[in-house]
């Protein structure tokens, strides 16, 4: 066969063009470690990045270490002692403290804008940018004062639109 026969049978394979955005990714690991929270109304997830694109932590809203998640009620109603609130880690607070570097410079993934305390968390570990889908309780104060300090501190705010409005994991795929 000759040289010229032999290159029209290697055709070029190109890369496939359908991948996962980074930020489609990352927002798809935060909303996968979301799937962890055992909280029946309110699941999120965080995942930290540097600025190589590595995720250098992860987490999720869920009891403190220590508690049982059948211990105390995750009811949002009656007195807030008697509630949820008081023993549930938030997802931005699990990641940072989940984290396996400083994180200076990192930016952070959530789907939910976030509070007041965990705005302050974020500015406190270094991250500089946040970037969120929803933004849903931007009228109450909590997340009008998270606004406030992060915009003071120059955080960079990006409200994402995923290109993919689904990632399915199918994990039966691997045998196929």
């Amino acid at each position: 066969m000759s040289s010229e026969e032999n290159k029209t049978k290697q055709e070029f394979v190109k890369k496939r063009e359908d991948y996962v955005s980074w930020d489609d990714y990352f927002l798809g690991v935060s909303m996968l470690s979301a799937m962890r929270s055992k909280d029946p109304k309110t699941q999120v997830g965080a995942c930290i990045v540097d600025a190589d694109n590595r995720i250098v932590g992860v987490g999720y809203n869920g009891r403190a270490r220590g508690i049982s998640d059948d211990a105390i009620t995750w009811g949002r109603d009656g007195d807030w002692i008697d509630t949820k609130y008081p023993y549930v880690v938030h997802a931005e607070a699990n990641a940072i403290l989940n984290s396996t570097r400083d994180l200076q410079g990192c930016r952070i993934y959530i789907a939910l804008f976030p509070c007041n305390e965990c705005a302050k968390l974020i500015l406190q570990s270094g991250i500089t940018e946040v970037l969120y889908v929803s933004d849903k309780y931007a009228d109450q104060d909590l997340y009008k004062a998270s606004r406030k300090m992060l915009e003071m501190a120059g955080t960079k705010l990006t409200q994402l639109v995923p290109k993919q409005k689904k990632i399915t994991i199918d994990f039966d795929v691997i045998n196929g």
